[in-house]
């Protein structure tokens, strides 16, 4: 299992008031992905569990592409990977932002 973890800046603060939010789940080809609120509004803190040794250029690209575009500010964001492709991850990080901005 390879543990990353990237510190981003951010320009734009998460919306919604949820606390806590899930979306995904660890299986072949698929991610989970927990996001919590209590970093600073300008940055997003984004660790990952893989078992795909070798991809941490990759993971940096996708998550700082994530940073940008996405308001992503004050979230601390969990990755529990099951060999995700880049699209699913970004997918499911949008995914993870949007229900964040969702009323619990």
């Amino acid at each position: 299992m390879e543990n990353l973890r990237y510190e981003l800046s951010t320009t734009k603060p998460a919306g919604g008031t949820r606390a806590v939010g899930l979306v995904g789940v660890v299986a072949s080809g698929n991610l989970e992905v927990l996001l919590e609120r209590g970093e600073a509004p300008d940055r997003c803190v984004i660790d990952i569990a893989t078992p795909a040794h070798g991809f941490a250029a990759l993971w940096q690209a996708v998550t700082a592409d994530f940073a940008v575009r996405m308001a992503a500010g004050g979230l601390r964001i969990t990755i529990n990977d099951g060999g995700a492709r880049p699209d699913t991850v970004a997918l499911r990080l949008a995914q993870g932002v949007r229900l964040m901005e969702k009323p619990e």
